[in-house]
């Protein structure tokens, strides 16, 4: 359900992507790219007492950073060595028709497999730096139900005493080493204008309205000992979409954005965070350090610190820097100050909010000699309100608020009924709250087991999706059914849209392993709509590592269609008469005015077909270059002018060999321009 793009320089900065403003952690990403909730990312590393080898000098303060924005002097900070993805297993292939039609086929290209891997996929970052500590970032993703909400980020700091891109090394003890992290999220995602829909405020890209909540930071509390607090043994943060005073309705009415002159939904009914999993004590001692992260203050998003305009000279700009880093913890937190007015004016210009409010961490001060070593270990998350259920929501609350004669019962989420429509609306917009907490305690869970979680069967290796005329046949391959616990698969449908928040997915197949099958026809499909499908396997339930009982299924995303599926034209059974070639002549130079958007496959048609019929293609002299057998109970049969053998067909004369199982035959002579 969680994706996000990941760099080879250690944090994502903002405006590296060209998916719009917000370009991270997009979630739930069954529903497309375009359901964003961070901004931008940023790493910086600090210390004290530096011997720059590059100036020659003893320093007072030296930091380096990767983001949150991208500076011109980052490539003499930040030096490169590897970037990799590996997977534990291949993504499935799915097939629409002929043509291949999964999003992975885009970006999911493995550089390694290992069956071994405890995560779905793992990216490896590698990085020398010019404070002279070299970095290796892991992350993990998961695609287990119970935890693809998340994504476990590990780095380990090394003092190499490497400190350019040639590999120099200069040794040095380190001292008052500080690693800090930064998140800057916004929660517009698809209420954003670029995304086809403008009904949030633009100003909401940038995280105008962010609100951020850190915890867990003071041991001692009861917040953080006591086992029935909802942040027992946790530390972290986590940030949500305040009302915006730049959108046309009141404060009360904002929360989760909602589309107040359609239909209601709530475009940002989402919470973001982090949780820490793992943090040395120090360089000799690699036990966890529970007062880790020790800086948790909030920070302003465009303050000057944070700007690209950065030198690692400047000794003035470089100890703003380290100051943030080391702060410490905030006396009042980010949400408490804002109360029920955001944004405002702090006399602290670090918090100032032009640009909104982000989030840090620091993890420090360290000592690290030639050699030494730290390990931080996060999780960072996404979770919140499903789409169906910010419909509902936000439909009931705009039936109120515009007075409807029908207005639905407001049932709370503890079950009980309001007449307070805004009410209604901002406490299901906070059980986002608990939602995330609930994800951290899984990543904690999966953290502490060394990533062994168990694993739902694996996807059909093979999924294909073939159109039809009376139907639409779903075929997948049988590897599952010797899973131990495999129990079956289920099918879910949706008509018109893909990869789109407006999408509804209907269940419309599900077998057990009793009477377990590897097709279906769908035969409830209508002629003129397009269809998208995924395939899921599932479970018998025993194997759940956070609700028992409940089966565990494989990921849609491994098979959701990304290409439609029709019900085509209907065959004819009567006569041959009908069968012709479209177009005739076939004109390269014409294409574009053929089959649209498909046309760059030299698409050729053949119409009036009969249900099952067997197809070839000749030569004027006789030779066979291609032949197919029609079986799709369709009138319509697609050709992209490839012979058998894989080459593109040169102009001529061919002709069309249709012939039925009764023996009845029909030749159609058709003319190729090239």
């Amino acid at each position: 359900q969680l994706q996000t793009p990941i760099n080879e320089i250690g944090a994502e900065f903002e405006n590296e992507f060209p998916q719009g403003n917000t370009n991270y952690l997009s979630w739930p990403a069954l529903y497309g790219i375009d359901q964003n909730t961070c901004r931008m990312r940023g790493l910086w590393i600090g210390c004290k007492n530096f011997y720059d080898p590059v100036e020659k000098k003893l320093k007072g303060v030296k930091v380096i950073g990767s983001g949150p924005r991208d500076a011109s002097d980052r490539v003499n900070q930040i030096f490169e060595k590897e970037i990799k993805l590996v997977g534990r297993n291949l993504h499935p292939v799915v097939i629409v028709d002929d043509q291949k039609a999964s999003a992975l086929d885009n970006y999911d290209n493995l550089d390694s497999l290992d069956e071994n891997l405890p995560a779905d996929r793992m990216v490896i970052v590698k990085f020398n730096t010019s404070i002279g500590i070299s970095v290796t970032k892991k992350v993990y993703a998961f695609s287990q139900p119970n935890h693809d909400d998340y994504i476990i980020h590990e780095y380990i700091f090394k003092n190499t005493g490497i400190y350019n891109r040639a590999g120099d090394v200069y040794k040095q003890t380190l001292k008052d080493v500080w690693f800090y992290f930064v998140y800057r999220y916004a929660f517009a995602g698809v209420t954003s204008s670029g995304y086809g829909s403008t009904w949030g405020a633009f100003s909401s890209t940038w995280g105008n309205s962010t609100i951020n909540h850190a915890f867990g930071f003071n041991p001692n509390s009861p917040e953080f000992t006591d086992p029935n607090s909802p942040t027992y043994n946790m530390r972290g943060f986590y940030s949500w979409y305040g009302p915006n005073r730049d959108r046309p309705v009141s404060y009360d009415e904002d929360w989760g954005c909602p589309n107040e002159s359609e239909d209601g939904v709530l475009g940002s009914a989402k919470f973001a965070g982090c949780v820490t999993l793992h943090a040395d004590i120090s360089a000799k001692d690699k036990n966890d350090d529970i007062f880790q992260p020790k800086t948790t203050w909030f920070i302003g998003s465009d303050i000057t610190a944070m700007q690209a305009n950065v030198s690692q000279y400047d000794e003035v700009f470089m100890g703003d820097r380290y100051d943030i880093m080391s702060e410490g913890h905030a006396p009042r937190q980010h949400d408490e100050v804002v109360g029920n007015d955001y944004p405002i004016n702090y006399t602290d210009p670090r918090r100032q909010t032009g640009g909104g409010t982000s989030q840090g961490q620091g993890f420090g001060p360290y000592t690290l000699e030639y050699g030494d070593s730290i390990r931080i270990v996060f999780a960072e998350a996404v979770t919140g309100l499903s789409w169906e259920m910010a419909r509902i929501v936000g439909n009931n609350w705009l039936q109120w608020r515009n007075n409807s004669p029908s207005k639905p019962p407001l049932i709370l989420p503890d079950g009980s009924q309001t007449q307070n429509h805004n009410l209604y609306k901002k406490l299901w917009v906070y059980t986002g709250k608990d939602s995330i907490l609930k994800v951290f305690k899984s990543a904690m869970k999966n953290f502490n087991n060394n990533l062994n979680i168990p694993q739902p069967p694996p996807p059909p290796k093979t999924f294909k999706v073939t159109s039809g005329g009376d139907r639409i046949k779903l075929e997948w391959s049988d590897n599952a059914t010797s899973w131990p616990h495999f129990n079956g698969y289920v099918i879910y449908r949706a008509e018109g849209r893909v990869l789109d928040y407006r999408t509804t997915y209907e269940k419309i197949f599900e077998c057990d392993k009793s009477n377990v099958v590897h097709s279906f026809d769908d035969k409830t499909a209508k002629r003129g709509f397009d269809y998208y499908y995924f395939i899921q396997t599932k479970d018998d339930g025993t194997q759940n590592d956070i609700e028992p009982g409940k089966p565990l299924y494989s990921s849609p995303f491994w098979t959701i269609t990304t290409r439609p599926a029709t019900l085509q034209r209907p065959p004819v059974t009567t006569t041959l008469d009908s069968v012709r070639v479209v177009p005739n002549p076939y004109d390269i130079r014409a294409r574009i005015y053929q089959f649209g958007a498909q046309s760059q496959y030299d698409r050729i048609a053949f119409y009036g077909l009969p249900p099952v019929c067997k197809l070839k293609i000749f030569t004027e002299r006789g030779d066979l270059i291609w032949e197919k057998d029609h079986t799709n109970g369709s009138g319509d049969e697609l050709w992209d002018s490839l012979t058998k053998y894989g080459q593109i067909i040169s102009s001529g004369i061919y002709i069309l060999y249709v012939e039925t199982p009764d023996g009845r035959s029909v030749f159609r002579k058709f003319v190729v321009i090239r």
